[in-house]
């Protein structure tokens, strides 16, 4: 079977991670899975949405260690840049993209989940980032920029577990809700999203991406040219 399944169906793409006997632990195959499937969505100009979810009770155990058992240096370093880049596969998406979190989000689980753009999380959720503690580098640049730099140091040199109500409250996840009521909420979203012109979503993106590497004066530039780019376009207030 597949570790990444895809599917594509009235404006949404949903990415699956499918390896539920390993705690969906990340593998290269897996890896290259995410790469693709976020290829897909990119060549459908029809997809303004992209759920990522996870097949079980876990939605990433971290990097399959089992995996690198007998690697070389080489084939180690191969690997870990091919993680990097999934990840960034996954946030280079040009649209609304949203991770579904129902379980332990460890490692590279985490970084998978914080590449989207938002988190809706059910109190089963739970997110670590153990590198450090057990001997290798990862998962140092991204929560940060979330967390703060002392949260982040706190959960690196630790490994301790950062539950989903306190990444709620952290503001890494955006939404906590009961199980029972994550399809309602899921709809929710799809439903606002999809009623959504395809272009502001996209440009606003951007701007919110871009922007927040940038000072005050570059972020509104990019705010400015998005407008003038929308005005061009003539697509304004859903015109065209």
């Amino acid at each position: 079977m597949s570790a990444v399944l895809y599917k594509s169906e009235g404006g949404v793409a949903t990415l699956t991670l499918n390896r539920p006997d390993s705690r969906n632990a990340l593998n290269l195959e897996m890896c290259e899975g995410i790469i693709e499937a976020a290829g897909a969505a990119v060549s459908d100009d029809s997809i303004k949405l992209c759920f990522v979810k996870a097949k079980g009770s876990v939605f990433c155990a971290g990097a399959d260690l089992k995996e690198r058992q007998g690697m070389s240096e080489s084939q180690v370093r191969e690997r870990r840049m091919k993680g990097f880049a999934a990840y960034g596969a996954l946030e280079a998406l040009p649209m609304p993209v949203v991770a579904v979190v129902q379980g332990p989000a460890v490692g590279s689980g985490c970084e998978i989940a914080a590449a989207c753009d938002f988190i809706v999380a059910t109190p089963e959720a739970s997110f670590r980032t153990p590198e450090a503690i057990r001997g290798t580098v990862g998962a140092t640049q991204r929560l940060p920029r979330v967390l703060g730099k002392r949260l982040a140091k706190d959960l690196m040199f630790t490994g301790r577990e950062l539950s989903a109500a306190e990444a709620r409250e952290a503001g890494l996840v955006s939404r906590l809700v009961g199980t029972s009521e994550i399809e309602r909420v899921l709809d929710e979203i799809k439903t606002a999203i999809l009623k959504a012109p395809q272009q502001s979503l996209r440009l606003a993106k951007r701007c919110i991406d871009r922007g927040v590497e940038l000072d005050p004066e570059g972020a509104l530039e990019t705010e400015i040219a998005a407008i003038e780019e929308q005005l061009a376009a003539g697509t304004w207030m859903g015109r065209k």
